[in-house]
């Protein structure tokens, strides 16, 4: 199971349980499992689906900022990495 670097959270949500990720490389697509590392992060999930500007998109790419629900607290510049098989 290789990894890919692909961006940094640049901002959460608490109350709704949403990241806001800024894509650095490559791009993200619902369905894709991530895995979110930082200080007090480490975990996997599905992307379930993402939002650009409040609109629904199916996949984001280098330099858009996407926001996706996270099954746990994220924080600013945890590492996004996306997992490809």
């Amino acid at each position: 199971m290789e990894e890919v670097e692909v961006g940094r959270i640049s901002h959460y949500f608490s109350k709704i349980q949403v990241g806001v990720g800024k894509i650095t490389s490559g791009g993200l697509k619902v369905g894709d499992v991530v895995h979110i590392k930082g200080h007090s992060s480490d975990f996997f999930q599905k992307i379930e689906s993402m939002q650009i500007e409040h609109q629904p998109v199916e996949e984001a790419g280098a330099g858009e900022e996407v926001a996706f629900k996270v099954d746990f607290p994220v924080r600013e510049n945890d590492v996004i990495y996306k997992v490809v098989e």
